[in-house]
């Protein structure tokens, strides 16, 4: 696997790096909204109903998603292959953190399902081949 010799890394590699560094940056912003209750009192009821009824195992699920995926990204941007296992951490947390969003009930729009259920689920994923990819090319140490 790590006979691949290193190539020059190419400007893409950097710009798809630093933007999922930035999308997990942003879940880790939201974390921390959420755990504030005043902050809370601002969200729409159906969201107040997955967050205020949250189970610890679904929190520490939300915690492992949104922290390994940023520290994974800030591997990535170091070219580190420890980066693979906490992008996988990450998408394991998020598959969890989805299964309690669905068990709460709500009737979920198109757009809910597509912004809060499917989009982080494919982001997760598409880090993963992008890792997979990338260590393909020799840019990853």
């Amino acid at each position: 696997m790590k006979d691949v010799k290193p190539g020059p890394v190419h400007w893409s590699f950097w710009a798809i790096s630093a933007i999922a560094l930035a999308w997990n940056f942003m879940g880790l912003i939201n974390f921390y909204l959420q755990m504030d209750p005043n902050v809370l009192a601002n969200y729409r009821e159906s969201e107040r109903a997955i967050i205020e009824g949250r189970p610890l195992w679904a929190t520490i699920a939300f915690a492992v998603a949104v922290f390994g995926g940023t520290l994974g990204c800030l591997l990535l941007l170091f070219r580190k292959s420890a980066a693979y296992y906490l992008l996988v951490a990450s998408l394991l947390g998020v598959i969890v953190t989805m299964i309690h969003t669905f068990s709460v009930g709500i009737d979920f729009g198109a757009g809910e399902i597509m912004g809060i259920i499917l989009m982080p689920i494919v982001v997760a994923v598409l880090l993963i081949w992008f890792f997979r990819q990338s260590e393909r090319k020799g840019w990853i140490r």
